[in-house]
Formats: C-alpha cells, sequence, structure tokens
C-alpha cells in the first residue's frame, strides 16, 4: 500500500506517523508552507487525511482533494471536519471513541480537586519556602459539590460516575432527556448552572453548541461556581469568561482547552482560582497509542474493502 498517498494534516504522534510512514506514502501537510503549490503537486495521489482536534479536513481541503476517500481522526472530536462535505462526496469519516474516555473524565476530576484544593498553588507555595512563615490559607471541599454536566456521552457518563465516587450529587443537560440515568435533567444549561456548584462542559462542539456557556450561564453559575471545560474552548465565550473571573462573579475554571489554541489569555496567568493545561487530557502514551492503532486500523480496513472499525460516516 506504499502508493497510497495519506496526508496527515498536522504533527500529532510519532508513533502514528512513524506506522503511517512504513505502510503508504505519508505527506506533512504543515511542512509545506505553499499550500496550493503543495497540492497542486500531489492532489492527486492523497486518499486518506489524518486529522485531529488541531487540524482536520474542511470542506475547502476536501474540494482539493478529487481522490479521498476517507478522513480518520486521531481525536473522538469531529469539529475539525466537514462532515457535510464528506458525507456528500461519499468519503468515509472515522475517529477515535472510548479509548480516551477515561483519561478526559480522570482530567476533568483532577481539574475540579486542583481548582477547589488550590493544588497547584499549594505545589508553588511550598517550594517558595512560604510555608516556613506559616500555614497555607483553608481551600474549598469537593466531596459532596453538586456537579452539572454539559454532555452526557461516554465521557460525561465517565466523569458523573467518578464524581459519585465523591459523594457529589450529579445533575446534566443534554439534547433530550435520558431513559437510562437517574441523574437529574435540566432543560436548559442555565437551569443546570444555576443548581450546581461546578459546571463540566463535555459534549462535542457543533454549531448548536458553541458558545454553550455564555455570560447568561456564567452569571448563573455565580461568584462560588467553578467551570470546568475538558470539551473543546469555543464551547465557552472566552472573552466573557476572562471578565466574570476578573470580576470575581465566577468562582475559579478548570481549563484544557481555548478558543484560539495555543494562544491563551494573558489575563488568566495571574489567577490563582484558574488552572490552566495544554489540551493533554487524552495525553497518555497508553492512550494515544491506542488512538494511533485505531486509525491505522481504520485505513486497513478501508483499503482492504473490510468493515470500519469505528465509523462516523
Amino acid at each position: 500500500m506504499e502508493t497510497i498517498g495519506v496526508l496527515m494534516a498536522c504533527s500529532m504522534s510519532s508513533y502514528l506517523e512513524q506506522e503511517l510512514d512504513k505502510r503508504y506514502n505519508l505527506l506533512h501537510y504543515w511542512n509545506f508552507s505553499d499550500k496550493k503549490e503543495f497540492l497542486n503537486e500531489y492532489a492527486h495521489l492523497i486518499r486518506a487525511v489524518v486529522g485531529n482536534a488541531a487540524a482536520g479536513a474542511d470542506a475547502e481541503l476536501i474540494e482539493a482533494l478529487p481522490k479521498l476517500e476517507i478522513v480518520s481522526s486521531f481525536s473522538v472530536g469531529l469539529d475539525k471536519i466537514d462532515l457535510n462535505k464528506c458525507k456528500e462526496k461519499g468519503i468515509r469519516v472515522t475517529n477515535t471513541p472510548d479509548v480516551l474516555t477515561d483519561d478526559v473524565a480522570d482530567l476533568a476530576i483532577g481539574l475540579m480537586l486542583a481548582v477547589l484544593r488550590r493544588i497547584c498553588e499549594c505545589d508553588r507555595y511550598v517550594k517558595k519556602g512560604l510555608w516556613k512563615a506559616g500555614d497555607f490559607k483553608l481551600t474549598s471541599k469537593f466531596s459532596g459539590k453538586t456537579v452539572g454536566i454539559i454532555g452526557l456521552g461516554r465521557i460525561g457518563l465517565a466523569i458523573a460516575k467518578r464524581a459519585e465516587a465523591f459523594g457529589c450529587l450529579i445533575s446534566y443537560y443534554a439534547r433530550s432527556e435520558k431513559t437510562d440515568t437517574t441523574y437529574k435533567y435540566y432543560p436548559t444549561v442555565v437551569e443546570l448552572a444555576t443548581n450546581c456548584e461546578i459546571l463540566v462542559v463535555a459534549c462535542a462542539l457543533t454549531p448548536e453548541t458553541r458558545y454553550i456557556v455564555n455570560r447568561e450561564v456564567i452569571d448563573a453559575l455565580g461568584a462560588k461556581g467553578i467551570l470546568i471545560n475538558i470539551g473543546r474552548g469555543p464551547h465557552v465565550d472566552e472573552k466573557e469568561l476572562v471578565s466574570a473571573l476578573l470580576d470575581g462573579r465566577l468562582g475559579g475554571a478548570g481549563l484544557d482547552v481555548f478558543e484560539n489554541e495555543p494562544e491563551v489569555p494573558e489575563q488568566l496567568f495571574g489567577l490563582e482560582n484558574v488552572i490552566l493545561l495544554p489540551h493533554v487530557a487524552s495525553g497518555t502514551e497508553e492512550t494515544r497509542k491506542e488512538m494511533a492503532d485505531i486509525v491505522i486500523e481504520n485505513l486497513e480496513a478501508h483499503f482492504q474493502n473490510k468493515p470500519l472499525l469505528t465509523p462516523v460516516v
């Protein structure tokens, strides 16, 4: 299959890159500054695109690749892929669900603990030698908090189960009420935010969920509320979030994702009630290898005319 052209949209996994390079004619899109010239030269060779949460296949790229058959995402999210254009052209789409659920849910709990117990601030307190001058200030308890989750899919449910182990009361918002859970359902995000102490964003990014956390939701969560985002940056109106944190209208935030990654609002850098992570929720060696293997197996299945492992389209 060495003659099959595979376009890797951006740098994402050295293991995945090495394994694809063994099997296909792998092209590194990010290495070419003149994308138009690159596509003029190589478009006719490319039958697959491999993307991730940062870069995928938009309508313009899809139109420029006449031989494209499949887009395989090294991510569970699909917001960087024009699914409608893929459907229109009969292009298959796969992602990497399930294998990253535990890591993302673990990190969500870690962010809750880090924000409430000020773990990062405590670490700096000790390392700076400040403990010798006196004990650290009291923090806030996590166990028993009310946790509201936006999106009760695989990841949202995994977060709920973990939070339950801490004695937390769980509620959620989704497009419709789930029949297979006893968690309390709220029909709007504002109602959910009003009735929880910690609000977790765990839904897919779609046009409908962009800015699902806006000023009204943030104000409903309130000055003692905590926002946790392990979804996508554009789920949250970042300007409103920054304003609320600076004004004290929001109690704190744990953020793994941002609206214009890797750009992060510098106003957040000095806030001790905010934990900032560089989009690493699924970033463990074990999970990233499993994700890479799924990408590889989906491509192999497609080019061998076998059923795809994780088809989306």
